[in-house]
């Protein structure tokens, strides 16, 4: 049974920075893409990151790029994502998920991807 569990979530202050963390188990970790997507209330759930399965390639939405780094450590089975320089429009639920073949941000859906964590709330105040 696959479980991404994420954790780091919580209320933080604009500029201020958080790291999130999403544990695998079930899985090869290894041989899976991972991704980080975000939704807000009443908004739709949209890709934020993404990472091969090396960590060799990485891509971000424009929204977050030069704010957000995505990294994984595969011996680990854990993929994170640090937020820096935070804006009260980064506040959504952020959720984990993976899939067997890297794709750029742009060019994904959620429906693509095959596993998903339970989410953690991410709140930025101004």
């Amino acid at each position: 049974q696959v479980q991404l569990v994420e954790s780091g979530g919580g209320l933080v202050q604009a500029g201020d920075s958080l790291r999130l963390s999403c544990a695998a188990s079930g899985l090869t970790f290894s041989r899976y893409a991972m991704g980080w997507f975000r939704q807000a209330p009443g908004k739709e759930r949209e890709s934020v990151a993404a990472v091969s399965w090396s960590g060799s390639s990485t891509d971000y939405a424009d929204s977050v790029k030069g704010r957000f780094t995505i990294s994984r450590d595969n011996a680990k089975n854990t993929v994170y994502l640090q937020m820096n320089s935070l804006k009260p429009e980064d506040t959504a639920v952020y959720y984990c998920a993976a899939r067997r073949n890297y794709s750029n941000v742009k060019t994904t859906l959620p429906r693509d991807w095959l596993h998903w964590g339970q989410g953690t709330q991410v709140t930025v105040s101004s």
